[in-house]
């Protein structure tokens, strides 16, 4: 294991730290570039169009093409929930030391993994990817109306936990968050049933953002092809597709990673 830990300090450890924000930036890069390509601007389609201009496609209005319009919405909030659980995280570092009986502790380090000006700029793009859910055009009773509900909701749930993200930090392991009520963590601790709970509660806080990029691959790519026959329809011809779904898909397939590697780690431990 020895030669693993300094492989990982040396080498992966770096590429994690910065895995995160290159990757939540290239989804946001390819989301708001273009899905359709078009010589004119006005007839080039963004994904952030997507959500809003699926409504006015005669088979979705007829039921003939069923899609969850708000998955459409997806991908910005996995970039702002992924950002902010991660902006005030700490840095760990494992040191095993042996004992006679082949045991070993491991001590992490309470230094934070990003300084405040990167800390302050993932908030910054957690919140403007959250705003970025608003409806075009919107008055508060539009976005009380049945139509607009869950996307309102799930912007105000990520405004939300960018507000509380040092608290979200706590979450990053057993250890933060028993450290942060107080309690020592010791080798013999590990098997007790407070820190198995804790175990609990973290894998279940790193699976969130596991399952909300696998969601903002899926739901906005495979309704991006249903709708696309219709898109043609109203073209006139088939349209060119834009680099935009595949740089989204590459910078989210990247938070997904980093997130398993979170849950990897945790499963170690």
């Amino acid at each position: 294991m020895q030669p693993f830990r300094r492989y990982y300090t040396q080498f992966l450890k770096p590429l994690h730290r910065w895995l995160l924000p290159v990757s939540a930036l290239i989804a946001l890069t390819g989301y708001f570039r273009p899905w359709i390509a078009h010589e004119a601007a006005g007839l080039a389609v963004l994904g952030l169009d997507l959500g809003e201009l699926v409504k006015f496609l005669h088979p979705v209005q007829q039921g003939e093409i069923r899609l969850w319009r708000e998955g459409f919405y997806l991908p910005l909030v996995a970039v702002s929930i992924s950002l902010s659980l991660n902006a005030f995280r700490q840095d760990s570092s494992a040191s095993a030391t042996a004992g006679a009986g082949g045991r070993g502790t491991e001590v992490e380090g309470g230094n934070p993994l990003y300084a405040w000006p990167i800390r302050i700029a993932f908030l910054l793009v957690a919140v403007v990817a959250a705003l970025n859910m608003l409806p075009p055009a919107w008055t508060p009773q539009q976005l009380l109306s049945p139509e607009f509900r869950l996307q309102v909701a799930a912007m105000l749930l990520c405004l939300a936990l960018a507000a509380v993200s040092p608290l979200a930090a706590l979450f990053q392991s057993p250890r933060t968050l028993l450290e942060s009520l107080g309690k020592t963590v010791g080798v013999h601790g590990r098997r007790g049933g407070l820190w198995r709970a804790a175990w609990s509660i973290t894998f279940v806080r790193g699976l969130v953002p596991v399952l909300l990029a696998g969601a903002a691959i899926y739901f906005p790519v495979v309704q991006f092809r249903q709708v696309f026959p219709t898109l043609a329809d109203l073209y006139g011809r088939t349209p060119d597709i834009g680099w935009g779904p595949a740089i989204m898909i590459a910078g989210l397939a990247g938070l997904l990673w980093h997130s398993l590697s979170d849950i990897s780690y945790l499963i170690r431990e």
